[in-house]
């Protein structure tokens, strides 16, 4: 097994689905610029309610990907 160094970022996805959508979709647009992706903590999840109902998710999470040579 070889070491890497990893750079971790701070991302907030959003989404009117779930929480799990609000995650990928931060995922996804990140994956458009960033290669390397490894892993990904969430380290907050909020909504917001609307007609005593979920509107909307927000998840922020940190993502590792492995710097190059």
């Amino acid at each position: 097994m070889t070491s890497h160094v990893y750079k971790h970022i701070e991302l907030t996805g959003s989404s009117v689905e779930s929480s799990d959508d609000a995650v990928r979709q931060a995922i996804a647009k990140a994956a458009q610029t960033i290669r390397g992706m490894r892993w990904f903590e969430v380290v907050e999840t909020r909504g917001h309610i609307d007609a005593d109902a979920v509107a909307h998710w927000q998840v922020t999470i940190k993502v590792g990907f492995t710097l190059e040579n």
